[in-house]
Formats: C-alpha cells, sequence, structure tokens
C-alpha cells in the first residue's frame, strides 16, 4: 500500500463483543478489561475489523473515503450472471464511438476494489485515449522486426499479419493493468471485463501489447513505467459485430477427494 494506515478503537465505543478478534486473520486483536485492544499497527489492514464492528469502535486512518454502511450484502443474479458469462465473446472489431470519462472510471473502480494477496492493493492503471496510435506505432515495430522469432514460438501469429491496428483494433480506449503480481492483477482485470461488459463494452485481452512493453524499453519509458508490470492490456470499445450463438467448450476436469 501506498499510505500508512492506523488502527484505531475508539473504548468508549467498544461493547467487548469480540466481533473483530474472531474475524481478524492476523489474529491482531484482544480483549483486555472487557475492550478491544491491537496488538500492533504492521498487520494486513484489510479491514476486516471496521467492517464487522456492530458500534462503529474501529476505524482506520489514512483513506479518502470513509466506509460504505449497508444491511444486506449485494449479490447478482445467478442466472444472469451465468448466461451472461456463456455470451460473452472476445471482440476485434469496434465501432467508432468514444468511451465516456465516467465508465472508465468505474471499470478502474471495479479493478481498485478487488481482493489482493495479502491485502497489498498493488495493482495500478495506465489508460491509453488520446495518444493510443502513437504507443501502438512502437509496438507495430517492435513486433514487426521480432517477427520472425514470433512465429517460431506462436503458432497464431504465423497466419495474423501485422499491420497498422495489430494491438487494438481501432478500439478507442485501452487500460494497462500494472502489478508486481500476477495474480493480483489477473484477477482485477477480470472483475474490470466483467464492468465492461455491464456497459455494453467489447473487450480484448491484448496479451500481445503487454509482450511488447516488457521487450521495449521505448514504450515502458514513453509510459514512465518504472515498478511493476503491464500484466494485460484490456481494450476497450463498442462492439461492431454480433454473435448468434455461444462457443462450445470441453467440459471442466474435476477431482474431488
Amino acid at each position: 500500500m501506498l499510505k500508512e494506515h492506523l488502527i484505531q478503537i475508539d473504548k468508549n465505543l467498544c461493547i467487548g463483543c469480540g466481533q473483530c478478534i474472531k474475524d481478524c486473520p492476523a489474529n491482531n486483536i484482544a480483549l483486555i478489561n472487557k475492550k478491544a485492544h491491537t496488538k500492533q499497527q504492521q498487520c494486513i489492514k484489510c479491514g476486516h475489523c471496521t467492517a464487522i464492528c456492530p458500534k462503529k469502535a474501529v476505524s482506520m486512518t489514512g483513506f479518502n473515503e470513509p466506509p460504505i454502511e449497508f444491511k444486506e450484502k449485494t449479490t447478482v443474479d445467478s442466472q444472469q450472471l451465468m448466461q451472461a458469462l456463456k455470451t460473452r465473446r472476445t471482440i476485434r472489431q469496434f465501432k467508432d464511438q468514444p468511451i465516456s470519462d465516467e465508465i472508465i472510471r468505474q471499470i478502474i473502480e471495479a479493478g481498485r476494489l478487488t481482493p489482493t494477496g495479502s491485502n497489498a492493493q498493488d495493482v495500478s492503471y495506465i489508460v491509453l485515449k488520446d495518444n493510443l496510435k502513437d504507443f501502438e506505432r512502437i509496438a507495430v515495430r517492435l513486433f514487426k522486426r521480432l517477427l520472425p522469432v514470433i512465429k517460431l514460438i506462436n503458432k497464431t501469429a504465423r497466419e495474423v499479419p501485422i499491420d497498422d491496428d495489430f494491438f487494438f483494433k481501432k478500439a478507442p480506449a485501452v487500460i494497462l493493468v500494472i502489478s508486481k503480481s500476477q495474480i493480483n492483477g489477473a484477477l482485477a482485470a477480470s472483475n474490470m471485463v466483467l464492468m465492461a461488459e455491464s456497459h455494453d463494452l467489447g473487450v480484448l485481452y491484448s496479451g500481445f501489447f503487454a509482450m511488447a512493453v516488457k521487450y521495449s524499453s521505448k514504450l515502458r519509458k514513453q509510459l514512465q513505467l518504472k515498478h511493476g508490470k503491464v500484466i494485460t492490456a484490456l481494450v476497450l470499445g463498442y462492439p461492431n459485430v454480433k454473435y448468434h450463438r455461444t462457443a462450445q467448450k470441453e467440459e471442466a476436469t474435476i477431482h474431488y477427494f
């Protein structure tokens, strides 16, 4: 995490119910004289203690937003979600239609709210819109030089021409998901795709552009990418294609013990 966060317990509000103690994954809270006390400040700052306290006695400093009160956890209709997963497709044909900044913010918010290992919150984002073609040109030049090697290791690349729109397919926006952790970045990206599709957007995971950033010092310099790596590039736009049926999938391999 980028900022320092301190756990504070208001002894006047604490009723000693022990809920925060039971739910703390770091076992960092103890009951002393019927009041909750933190053992140390070096925990993962997951926020379970603030979320579970019935009296709002536990708080955490250093955040720009307060916790949101709710009575019931919001759930998604399971049948609608399953149908959405069945009918989703990777999109490579986009309309010439811009995406609003508000929708981009909501997509990134879905990534920000995704849980991370040890609550690291180590995922960041780069949005490419106005200068998107500049970055694509650099990547295209790199891939054309590397084409003989790429064709050896990637069968798909043998048949796909590397043209000026090879990476972004004329999409209006791209969000780069940056993290040191492959898992944390991938989890955030998955939630971001669901949010994007809820706005009727199509999404292409551009692993090729992530590869281009890895091997291009010029791209990393242009992106001001000093720490972390591009886990994936989410190419976003309104689909200019309509599918009429689901794609068939192999059955899941499951082992029960």
